[in-house]
Formats: structure tokens, sequence, C-alpha cells
């Protein structure tokens, strides 16, 4: 990610963070904070392991897990950096509602809307694969819950206004977070 910022700031001036949004205790602020949380805990669980401050959840402790880890957090890092590679100059971190960034619909983005979410929730399983303590357990579901909560509360309803029809007709084709999952309804357009 920060390399990500750096490579951002270096292309448009601006590192591409916009931050938690929502007033404090609303779900869009929830939203952000358990992103935060789940960050914090996704670090921390390789590092409570290693230091054996946590105990491994034992039916997930065993070798075949962690391949089936490693593959889940491998092939999920590469669809992030792909994913963050295909927006381009478009991509953020939270909305800023003044700003308005190009649509993006080519390379994941063809089937996926969130494909960068989808790559993350992948890294973040392989991860509690490899370390499967219940601390990368709950960064795992706090990632699902902030994820859901950004998506649907604050950047869906941002980019139905900020993109209008186009961005309409390509949530009915595209899934939120898997092909053909959670494509929005063409009745949920003048939300």
């Amino acid at each position: 990610m920060v390399a990500r910022v750096l490579i951002h700031w270096r292309r448009t001036g601006t590192t591409g963070v916009r931050g938690i949004s929502g007033k404090v205790g609303s779900a869009e602020w929830f939203g952000g904070v358990a992103f935060v949380a789940a960050t914090v805990l996704g670090v921390a669980a390789p590092v409570l392991d290693e230091v054996d401050l946590v105990d491994p959840i034992g039916g997930l402790d065993g070798v075949g897990t962690q391949v089936a880890g490693v593959v889940l957090y491998v092939v999920g890092l590469a669809e992030l950096l792909w994913s963050q590679r295909a927006l381009g100059r478009s991509w953020r971190i939270g909305v800023d509602e003044s700003e308005r960034t190009a649509l993006v619909t080519h390379g994941p983005y063809e089937l996926v809307r969130n494909p960068i979410y989808t790559a993350m929730m992948a890294v973040f399983c392989g991860l509690a694969l490899i370390v499967p303590s219940v601390v990368a357990i709950a960064s795992v579901v706090l990632l699902v819950i902030a994820l859901e909560l950004q998506t649907r509360l604050v950047e869906e309803p941002y980019l139905v206004i900020a993109q209008g029809e186009p961005y309409a007709d390509y949530a009915q084709r595209a899934g939120r977070f898997l092909p053909g999952v959670g494509r929005l309804d063409a009745r949920r357009r003048d939300r």
C-alpha cells in the first residue's frame, strides 16, 4: 500500500488517501475504523504467532492448510497489484465527493467492480490459513465488514451520483466482489 501511495503521489501530486468518512459513530465511520482495525490485526497476527503470544487454531494448523494459505495469499497479492495498476490515476482510498475520476471497466474491472477488495479478502484469508489464530480470523471478519460497509454505504452511492448512467449500466453487468454476484438492480439506480 505504501508503494501504491508513493506511485500515485508521483503521478498525480496527491496520495490518493481520502481517509475515514462519515460522522463519528455512523456506519460509514465504523467501516473505516473496522478497516484500520482489520489491517492492524492482519499485521499483528503473524508477529504474535512468531513470538508465541497466540496459539494456532488446532484443526487449521497443518502443512496443507498453510500451503493453501500461501497460494491464496500470492494469488490475492497478484490480483491486488493488477487491480491497482488497472485503476491508474483513478485509484483512491476513500471518497472525496468533490473529485471526479474516470470510470474504469477494463482488466479485472470488466467482471468485478471491486477487485481490489476481493484481492484483499483473499490476502487476509490466505494469511489466516498460514497463521491460523483468533487474531487472524478476527482480521478477516473485520475486513469483510469494513469492505461491505465501505462499498454499499460510501462508494456505490457516490459512484451512482458522480458517474451517473455509465456507472449504473456497468453495475448491472459487473458483480460487486465476484463475477455476477452483487450486481446492482436497475430499480436501485435512483438511490
